[in-house]
């Protein structure tokens, strides 16, 4: 019993259950004081993220030596891949099933808005610089690294990276159940989930579904490749999917992938090349939803699809989503501007395209964190030999 008690699926697991159960039963004064804990606990994440990036990737590119290069440019090919393919596929997807299901009074359903309570208070705790400052300096050292022996800055990097994991094991991964039962607790009281979902449940159904048949497509070429079963394969990355469906954030659920991917036979340095990489720059689940929430909202108020600019659109945000932001909501405010500048969607459109991703992106990340793992699988065997 303490053994599955102690397990960290089964502690999300229950996070869960119980903000959606305690959400409309808790006064908001209490509601409010998980509110404060989730907004110190945001702030904390956002100061680590970048740090965990360097922490991680510099030291496993200095470890991998010449092959450093190349792998960085396959594991950014297959994460661009894989987010193409994701949008084309659930742009065709959409095309064909939302017609049957969209009526153009469900617009003005979710346009009402249910505010969430704000903290007692917040402390601000900047980043030493953003995402993508340290994935370029994450790059140039680490390749840098790789090419010299016996280096002391290789030294103080591989004890920075032993410092990040300590904070990863004794401060992220303790806390991250109860900032999970906040979310869905705060949530649950303001009625935002629930709101949309009743409006949208049939849409949100053909969204997961199409996430659930992405993940069997990328483990089964994983599988292919690996020459390994790919329902075990995916059944270990089980833990970082329910993880990410509580956290919203890839970011935060990089100690929880790491951990899962190592469990499928990759190696360590592979895993941690790979992982806090795609938990940037490969966002799948993420393309698949926003573009499927354009289309909805496109079909909704009846503005005309053409397919050469939907292309477009697919191929830019598959370039925008590296710039997103590893955050709960990331993915969306990093595309909202290609949304408005090359589909034409005006200020309240936009506004109920962020409303419908919000609502929806714990589904979204799970897809992408778990996503990464059949990358990290991919990028093990190709690279197995050289390292």
């Amino acid at each position: 019993m303490k053994k599955i008690t102690s397990n960290l699926l089964f502690r999300v697991v229950v996070a869960i259950m119980l903000g959606i159960l305690l959400g409309g039963i808790l006064p908001a004064s209490i509601v409010r004081i998980f509110a404060t804990f989730n907004g110190l606990f945001d702030q904390l994440l956002k100061f680590l993220i970048p740090l965990i990036i360097v922490g991680l990737i510099i030291p496993a590119i200095a470890k991998l030596g010449n092959t450093a290069g190349k792998m960085l440019l396959a594991t950014v090919a297959i994460a661009y891949g894989s987010t193409l393919f994701s949008g084309f596929s659930t742009y065709f997807a959409s095309s064909a099933i939302f017609p049957s299901l969209i009526d153009s009074h469900y617009a003005q359903a979710i346009t009402s808005e249910a505010a969430s309570l704000t903290p007692y208070f917040s402390i601000q705790i900047p980043p030493f610089f953003d995402v993508m400052s340290a994935l370029v300096f994450s790059f140039l050292v680490g390749i840098g690294l790789s090419r010299i022996q016996n280096s002391k800055l290789a030294d103080v990097m591989f004890d920075f990276e032993h410092i990040i994991s300590f904070v990863i094991e004794k401060v992220i991964i303790p806390l991250l159940p109860l900032f999970i039962f906040g979310i869905f607790l705060d949530m649950t009281y303001s009625g935002k989930v629930m709101m949309i979902l009743n409006v949208f449940v049939k849409i949100i159904g053909v969204i997961f579904a199409l996430h659930i048949l992405l993940l069997l497509i990328q483990f089964t070429i994983a599988g292919a490749i690996a020459k390994k079963n790919p329902f075990k394969l995916l059944a270990t990355l089980m833990p970082a999917y329910f993880t990410a469906l509580g956290t919203q954030s890839s970011a935060a659920t990089i100690p929880v992938t790491l951990a899962q991917v190592k469990k499928t036979g990759t190696s360590e340095d592979v895993a941690s090349f790979v992982v806090p990489l795609c938990a940037t720059i490969h966002l799948a689940g993420s393309t698949l939803k926003i573009v499927a929430c354009v289309v909805a909202l496109m079909l909704m108020q009846g503005i005309p699809i053409d397919f050469p600019q939907m292309a477009g659109f697919i191929c830019m945000l598959g370039v925008t989503m590296v710039a997103a932001p590893g955050v709960p909501g990331g993915a969306i405010m990093a595309a909202i501007g290609i949304i408005a500048s090359m589909l034409g969607f005006n200020t309240e459109n936009q506004a109920l395209m962020i409303s419908l991703y919000i609502a929806m992106d714990s589904f979204g990340t799970a897809c992408n964190v778990t996503g990464d793992g059949a990358i990290a699988i991919v990028i093990d065997k190709l690279f197995q030999k050289k390292i």
